[in-house]
């Protein structure tokens, strides 16, 4: 299916220092990019280059010190806090790479935790079908593999039926299998729901899965690519 040309994320001159005086870095300085409607969007970089930075400006758990960021022409510069509450109810879903379920919930009940934060969630046994997770639905996340636990984070991100899904890592703490069936059903949710996808990760074989492909280095953009035949995750090796 082609992907959409309309503008999504749309970011300009967006800068973030933390510190002061001798003290002050520049961790985001100057970033300029749009991802459109419906892409997998991957930003790469090494530790300390501003991704996970640039996330949580994006997600609204940080104020920019300058510039501009509109999701789905929602400018979130201008948001009061009640507002940008709404937007990550409505708009957002976070994938970390820990997992961060709730221990003591089922994996349904960690789906279904955020499924009451929407006005339109899909529909959560459907999701969890999809997600491969419905035999174990009943189960705690200590009684799952690592997979599986990530699977039901990708869910509880989903279940809310965002327009876009930030995801910190999500392959970081999984063997190499592991990771591949991850991308695999990051790439069919993408591809099913729609939803805009920008994943954050230093393995640059990732990167070929992606339509597009930002390179973050010293808090800059090094590079803004597009890739007009992105791999199938199935494929991916590294």
């Amino acid at each position: 299916m082609a992907k959409s040309t309309t503008p999504y994320l749309v970011i300009e001159n967006l800068a973030k220092h933390y510190g002061d005086g001798e003290a002050r870095v520049q961790v985001l300085d100057g970033i300029t990019c749009t991802v459109n409607r419906g892409e997998v969007c991957v930003m790469l970089g090494p530790s300390g280059s501003g991704k996970s930075t640039f996330l949580n400006l994006i997600g609204g758990l940080e104020d920019a010190d300058g510039g501009a960021i509109s999701v789905g022409g929602c400018e979130l510069t201008s948001l009061s806090p009640k507002d940008l509450g709404e937007y990550r109810r409505r708009e957002l879903g976070f994938v970390f790479q820990f997992y961060n379920l709730v221990p003591d919930l089922t994996i349904k009940e960690n789906i279904e935790v955020t499924a009451h934060l929407s006005k339109n969630p899909l529909d959560i046994d459907d999701l969890l079908h999809s997600l491969g997770l419905y035999e174990h639905r009943n189960k705690f996340p200590r009684q799952v593999s690592g997979g599986q636990q990530q699977r039901c984070a990708i869910g509880r991100a989903l279940v809310k039926n965002p327009g876009l899904i930030l995801c910190d890592e999500p392959t970081g703490a999984l063997d190499y299998k592991t990771s591949k069936e991850v991308l695999e059903l990051m790439e069919r949710v993408n591809q099913q729901y729609g939803c805009t996808l920008v994943i954050v990760t230093h393995n640059a074989a990732i990167a070929r899965m992606a339509d597009r492909v930002l390179r973050l280095r010293d808090g800059r953009l090094a590079a803004d690519e597009v890739n007009e035949s992105p791999v199938p995750a199935s494929k991916l090796d590294w």
